[in-house]
């Protein structure tokens, strides 16, 4: 049976995760909205990179309420490569549809690191939480699919 310390480390662990995770989110949203051309689409990336701040935000508030101030504010080695070949993307001509693509597999890892906080043994407030973050994330990587296959169909 874990110790409270345990459950405590397990959920420390699973929220820095989300956090890293969240921080590529934020930057790729961001990036990637700098490069679209439909201006619709670069609102909803740029509004959707400061959701994920504010999403990483709450995150880290519940590890300051739990006696961690020690937060590691660094993504992923993943995401920064993701990032760097979306950029790359776009300055060699890529579109739209190709930048979807590009945030689309960024928002796969999103709903990854969801599902796999969510195996973790959370506390029920933080577990609901990240459950209505992970909501949103999924709705947002539909937004984003929908758009992109729509570009293929024109």
């Amino acid at each position: 049976m874990p110790t409270d310390t345990g459950k405590q480390n397990e959920m420390q662990r699973a929220l820095n995760s989300l956090i890293s995770t969240l921080l590529d989110s934020q930057k790729g949203f961001a990036d990637i909205g700098e490069h679209l051309k439909d201006d619709t689409l670069k609102r909803y990336f740029l509004a959707e990179s400061l959701k994920r701040a504010s999403f990483r935000g709450d995150l880290e508030e519940i590890l300051h309420q739990n006696g961690v101030h020690d937060i590691k504010e660094s993504g992923t080695t993943a995401g920064a490569i993701h990032r760097v070949w979306g950029d790359l993307k776009a300055k060699l001509g890529g579109g739209d549809h190709t930048l979807l693509e590009t945030a689309e597999q960024g928002e796969d890892e999103a709903k990854k690191a969801y599902a796999d906080a969510l195996n973790q043994d959370l506390p029920l407030p933080v577990r609901q939480l990240v459950a209505e973050q992970q909501a949103h994330v999924i709705t947002s990587h539909d937004y984003v699919k929908s758009h992109r296959d729509a570009l293929v169909s024109k």
